[in-house]
């Protein structure tokens, strides 16, 4: 079966075949949240949902997770046994460790909120390999979920974000991420896609995220929005973004447009979700 679900990856690099396990061991280990029954108080969302259910053409590292609800009490670690059982099914065994999150991690990562579990699970094979999951247990509300097929390693239902509401959330990140001394030109490359898709973004979800993270004090129209946008583009480091999603893309030639002109130019081309 591991064998059946790598078949379908074209590789050409040692570093292409460790993304496409990396992705084979995400959706088995998604097959053992679903198992279960995690998908009944939580909904998958971020880049690789983006990949996984909505084929965006690039590579993506880790599994983010909101509950449907806010639950300071919940724990990821009840769903372990499930996603185990699931690895060991295709003979697999993976270690599974929660990460802690100091102050300099939660930079580093990017939107770790402290309401946010971390944890790792590993797969020793030729090459260590490594996921990460990230479940927000305070998560800012007013997103619409459905449920996606996934047919391998068995067909089952997957609970995600709505497209309108990934976009904003991943908008949400581009705008405020606080990186040190690089930019995660993900997030750039998955901005020109939403908008090459013709995808509207839920502003109403927008200003619930930024609200509850401090960024803005109270909430965006578009006009406002987008002015905000355009400021974040005017100060973004587009060849240092080129440099940080090359890794996870097999064609990296449609990144040679990249330049401010370029976004600025695409941000006019933003759709709103009505109201």
């Amino acid at each position: 079966m591991l064998e059946q679900m790598l078949q379908k990856y074209e590789v050409s690099s040692l570093d292409q075949a460790n993304q496409a396990l990396r992705e084979v061991m995400q959706e088995i280990a998604l097959a053992g949240l679903y198992r279960g029954g995690f998908f009944n108080k939580a909904a998958f969302y971020g880049g690789t949902c983006l990949r996984v259910f909505y084929d965006l053409p690039r590579f993506s590292e880790d599994l983010d997770f909101s509950l449907l609800m806010s639950d300071e009490n919940f724990s990821l670690e009840p769903y372990f046994k499930a996603v185990e059982a699931e690895f060991l099914a295709l003979g697999i065994e993976v270690e599974i460790t929660q990460k802690q999150k100091g102050i300099e991690s939660q930079i580093e990562s990017a939107f770790l909120k402290n309401s946010t579990q971390v944890f790792d699970i590993k797969f020793d094979g030729k090459q260590a390999v490594k996921i990460k999951f990230e479940v927000d247990t305070l998560p800012p509300l007013g997103f619409e979920t459905e449920e996606k097929l996934l047919i391998e390693p068995f067909s089952f239902f997957v609970k995600c974000f709505s497209l309108p509401d990934l976009f904003a959330g991943k908008v949400h990140a581009l705008m405020f991420r606080k990186w040190k001394n690089r930019v995660k030109g993900r997030d750039w490359f998955d901005f020109e896609w939403y908008i090459r898709k013709g995808v509207s973004i839920n502003l109403d979800h927008f200003n619930k995220r930024a609200l509850q993270s401090n960024d803005i004090d109270t909430p965006l129209n578009r006009e406002t929005f987008l002015s905000l946008l355009k400021e974040r583009i005017e100060v973004v480091d587009f060849n240092n973004a080129k440099q940080d999603v090359e890794r996870f893309i097999v064609d990296t030639s449609p990144l040679e447009i990249w330049s401010k002109d370029y976004f600025l130019a695409l941000s006019e081309k933003l759709k709103f979700k009505p109201a």
